[in-house]
């Protein structure tokens, strides 16, 4: 068996939920690739779908190990120590994921749940009391009774914390529990400061979760203040700014970070670059709505692109200039002047200068969208060009706009005729005289329509068979009350003996459906 077989077998397996054979599978794929890491990563989820997280985990480790620069590895490596309850290892795992793949969701969603882990667990049991005890830093605090209760409280639900967040010994605290310890010379202070700077992110991170924004600022503000080789922190605070709509400092904070991440280089930073500069894109879209300037925006949104390329920016571009497309059409508006459009088109329409019409019909559309006379007049023209797909859609909208207005339906009704949908422009004259009983165009069009349907409907039948037809039609509840009615049963006799006194007759629409019912089932015959 080839592995690429044994590999498909194990997917197949995995995707239906059979975990210990999809293992099975990918472990004969190995033996026969045990190079893949695409193999390995395949059965540390496997594993860890059985919870077997310690296998896989080392499956994970191989994956990394094979292909360290592929991202969901990591994403592998962190499920595993997180379900082992290694959280600490899973946040590095998650967060150097995050450094080759920034916009990975399942990577970023994986930090954040080991992180909330991490400090769920930090403040678990007699251990925390251990370690503040321990560490000369947080000693002192534990002779404090309102450290010792605000401790306490946190322990009981850890989602206190970020209540007390903004008292310097608990982030003190966050720090130890989390092994962030001071250290002696440069090169390890530089890395506490970076470690004091994640443990504020984090703390920022679930200010910003629990609403609490103005506090999420101080944490990013402090971790920028510790650390000024990661952006992230300045785009998160850039987040918060842009959330609570302090557009103005949301830009500021994106221009920072776009300066400080194109001084520090590398792929990383330039994604972070791209990331900032669509969030002050997205600010000045905001913004947009009141100044209804928009080219800041594209402007910012362009560069990000060309920084970096991804979907979402490209995404946010269009619904920007959407909007601002919106914005123009609006302001355009002006039922004055597409009053005085129609009536242009009007005189050219009188003129048979058709397509010229229908440009200032168009127009006239343009200035007043609810313009139903507009519609109906520009779908005429179109009918006179035979353009029917484009006379009909003018005319739905028509009824649209205005369903009492006759002319929707007689524009309608003739495109319908010329298509030879009888059937279709009879229902259409007939809704029209619900409207505009009295309505000539539409009483003619219904004349014709009968006499087609009929047309058609006799030249198709063999005498037999209209026979046949009549007999069932007879069987229909409904046909037979229409029979029993005296003015219909005068309506059949006109229209035998007396033809224009039944025309006369049929101007009445109840009459009319009644007979074109009578027409459909083969009872009556127009002559």
């Amino acid at each position: 068996m080839a592995d690429e077989e044994a590999k498909a077998l194990g997917n197949a397996a995995f995707s239906s939920g059979d975990f210990p054979t999809a293992i099975l599978h990918y472990t004969t794929a190995i033996s026969l690739s045990p190079t893949n890491h695409l193999l390995f990563s395949n059965r540390s989820a496997a594993h860890a779908s059985l919870r077997n997280y310690t296998d896989a985990l080392s499956d994970a480790k191989k994956t990394v190990e094979l292909k360290p620069d592929w991202s969901k590895g990591y994403i592998s490596l962190g499920a595993a120590h997180l379900g082992l309850n290694h959280f600490k290892e899973a946040v590095a795992a998650y967060h150097k994921g995050l450094q080759i793949d920034p916009s990975n969701e399942a990577l970023r969603s994986g930090l954040a749940d080991a992180r909330d882990s991490a400090i769920r667990e930090a403040f678990k049991g007699e251990e925390m009391w251990t370690k503040l005890r321990l560490d000369p830093s947080t000693r002192g605090f534990l002779k404090q009774p309102d450290y010792v209760k605000m401790t306490q409280e946190i322990q009981k639900n850890p989602r206190n914390l970020s209540s007390y967040v903004n008292d310097q010994r608990v982030r003190q605290s966050v720090g130890v529990l989390l092994n962030f310890k001071g250290r002696g010379d440069k090169k390890e202070k530089k890395q506490e400061m970076k470690e004091r700077a994640e443990t504020e992110k984090i703390l920022g991170t679930t200010a910003f979760k629990n609403s609490e924004f103005e506090a999420a600022i101080q944490h990013y503000s402090k971790a920028i203040e510790f650390d000024d080789e990661d952006i992230s922190y300045i785009t998160n605070r850039a987040a918060v700014y842009l959330q609570i709509e302090k557009y103005n400092e949301c830009i500021e904070d994106c221009d920072k970070a776009v300066e400080r991440g194109s001084e520090l280089g590398s792929d990383y930073n330039k994604i972070m670059v791209a990331r900032a500069l669509t969030r002050k894109g997205t600010a000045f879209t905001k913004m947009a709505k009141c100044s209804k300037d928009y080219d800041p925006a594209f402007e910012a949104y362009q560069r990000a692109l060309t920084v970096h390329r991804n979907s979402e920016t490209s995404s946010k571009l269009h619904q920007a200039e959407s909007a601002k497309k919106e914005w123009e059409r609006q302001e355009y508006i002006d039922p004055k002047i597409g009053d005085e459009e129609r009536e242009k088109g009007n005189e050219l329409f009188n003129k048979k200068k058709y397509p010229d019409a229908i440009k200032q019909y168009t127009e006239a559309i343009k200035r007043n969208p609810k313009d139903h006379k507009a519609y109906s007049n520009r779908a005429a023209c179109y009918v006179k060009l035979r353009a029917m797909p484009n006379g009909l859609e003018d005319a739905e909208k028509c009824i649209e706009i205005e369903p009492k207005f006759s002319g929707g339906y007689f524009i309608k009704a003739e495109v319908e005729f010329y298509l030879n949908e009888y059937d279709n422009a009879m229902k259409t004259y007939l809704e029209g005289l619900k409207h505009d009983p009295n309505n000539q165009e539409l009483l003619d069009g219904v004349t014709s329509c009968i006499q087609k349907v009929n047309e058609a409907k006799r030249g198709g039948l063999t005498p037999e068979e209209l026979k046949e037809k009549r007999a069932k039609g007879m069987e229909d509840p409904e046909i037979q009350s229409i029979l029993t009615d005296p003015v219909i049963r005068q309506v059949m006799s006109d229209l035998e003996e007396n033809p224009s006194a039944a025309k006369k007759q049929m101007e009445n629409t109840e009459i009319m459906s009644k007979i074109q019912k009578l027409i459909s089932a083969r009872i009556v015959q127009m002559k």
